[in-house]
């Protein structure tokens, strides 16, 4: 019976995830980030959110923005698993307006946030860590490296962040 009961609850739990489909999940901006248009101060901000699907129960999927000062773009800087089975590297950049966005449908909570002086002068520091990131073309899940490693890395090659990675960023003791 239990073995019964066991069986039934991690069905019912696998299937009752929220982000069933990456296609149709939501990507919509959560507010967390300063609009470029109106705000002319350098920023660093790291995100965590929920990682997709089941997966979403046990860990989170990170990633930091960078906005030079009066820059209309954050560049968003990440690592994604799927890139490295299509042959890609797995560390990802693209600018955008809104690095807030929703990870396929887990709401982003903002872990670090730094602005004006003092990340001007941190800017370069990252640009140049994430240049030097040992491990852009390869993915684990676990133990990594992954996409919780590439933060915790940054956050040891730049101490000045004081970066405190979440509990559940499986993968970011890979970078110790």
């Amino acid at each position: 019976m239990n073995k019964l009961f066991s069986v039934f609850l991690l069905i019912s739990l696998l299937s009752s995830c929220a982000n069933k489909d990456w296609r149709t999940a939501s990507r919509e901006p959560a507010g967390l980030a300063p609009n470029p248009a109106t705000e002319t101060q350098a920023i660093i901000q790291f995100y965590a959110a929920d990682a997709f699907s089941w997966r979403g129960w046990f860990a989170v999927h990170t990633w930091v923005a960078l906005k030079e000062p009066f820059a209309e773009q954050y560049t968003v800087h990440e690592v994604v698993g799927w890139r490295v089975k299509r042959g890609l590297p797995a560390l990802h950049q693209y600018l955008t307006t809104t690095p807030d966005r929703y990870w396929y449908g887990s709401k982003p909570e903002l872990v670090l946030s730094i602005e004006g002086e003092q990340a001007s002068q941190l800017i370069p520091k990252l640009t140049a860590a994430i240049k030097r990131y040992p491990w852009a073309n390869e993915y684990s899940v676990v133990p990594g490296p992954n996409s919780n490693t590439f933060p915790a890395w940054l956050g040891l090659q730049v101490p000045e962040l004081g970066l405190d990675m979440p509990f559940n960023a499986i993968g970011s003791g890979y970078a110790d």
